[in-house]
């Protein structure tokens, strides 16, 4: 049986170096050293070096090898294209935008405990993925927006159109045409859902914000807060749709405590700040594999140039 290499470790990124393993190789040694390396994703990101990922074939092969019970990305609110049953590209949200630190799906009733990266074409600037320690987010938050948070939960609000308006349409935010499959899933999970005329809807959808790790019982900062705030939005963007709507809840994506008080920029700016502190940059390369366990790190992405290629797959 083989050995788990010794990583090298820095702050939440464990770095295992192999010899240019060819996928099958890589399976073998992973399925060898299954229990290590799970223990290890208890305490920080693994990235393997040295993994001959070249295709987007390779690493559905590898990750259908590897892991079990993928998840679609059914309810995701970032643009992204499905390549196959459980593949997809990483956001393709602008390039000059900088993705702020979140635990995805944090804000559904169903998120993935496991994600899976490969970069395929690294940018020819920028473009890292950004990963922060959840456990430690809230170590360092001010204990104030953290009791807030614990003692009220979130709510999150997102208004969907149904084929033509701003942001995604909940045809495609929840691959389905059908109306009664969207009631169906929406009761399952607990998702207000509320049709608004022209095929459009509103989604109110309810969370703790701070939850405890399903393994290691580990409370953790676990919300999008910061992604649902119209501050994400910039001035321009904001006066635009001040001009289109009634009120915030009526924007694409809004939040609130979960009594419905407002949350004020200033929170939102702490929070960001908070978090940029904890957050680490490691530099994308070919041939590489990034796991992370979704509860306990956030990850992100810097802006970037040139082209980039990241694939993703979410496991249960």
């Amino acid at each position: 049986m083989e050995t788990l290499l010794k990583p090298t470790t820095k702050n939440v990124l464990e770095v295992i170096s192999l010899p240019n393993l060819t996928p099958d190789a890589f399976i073998s040694y992973y399925k060898a050293n299954t229990v290590a390396i799970d223990n290890a994703l208890t305490r920080a990101a693994v990235k393997f070096k040295g993994v001959q990922i070249d295709t987007q074939e390779n690493f559905k092969h590898i990750v259908d090898s590897i892991s079990e019970k993928f998840m679609s990305y059914i309810d995701g609110n970032s643009p992204r294209t499905k390549l196959s049953s459980n593949i997809y590209t990483s956001t393709e949200y602008d390039k000059t935008q900088k993705i702020t630190m979140h635990n995805e799906l944090s804000y559904s009733a169903k998120w993935p405990n496991k994600l899976f990266f490969s970069c395929l074409q690294p940018a020819s600037e920028g473009g890292e993925t950004l990963i922060a320690d959840s456990r430690a987010i809230l170590k360092e938050m001010d204990p104030e927006i953290v009791n807030e948070i614990a003692d009220k939960g979130l709510i999150y609000v997102r208004n969907l159109h149904g084929g033509a308006g701003l942001g995604p349409s909940w045809q495609e935010t929840f691959e389905t045409e059908d109306k009664n499959e969207l009631e169906a899933y929406c009761k399952s999970y607990g998702i207000d859902l509320t049709w608004c005329g022209n095929g459009n809807i509103k989604l109110k959808q309810y969370s703790k914000g701070i939850i405890n790790h399903r393994i290691t019982g580990e409370r953790l900062w676990f919300n999008q807060i910061d992604q649902f705030h119209p501050i994400q939005l910039g001035e321009d963007m904001k006066e635009t749709l001040s001009i289109l709507y009634d009120s915030p809840e009526e924007y694409p994506m809004y939040v609130t405590f979960g009594d419905g008080k407002n949350i004020s920029e200033d929170i939102i700016t702490e929070v960001l700040n908070t978090i940029e502190r904890v957050t680490v940059a490691p530099v994308w390369e070919k041939n590489e594999l990034l796991i992370l366990d979704n509860e306990l790190l956030a990850h992100g992405r810097n802006p970037y140039a040139g082209d980039r290629k990241v694939l993703v797959s979410m496991s249960e």
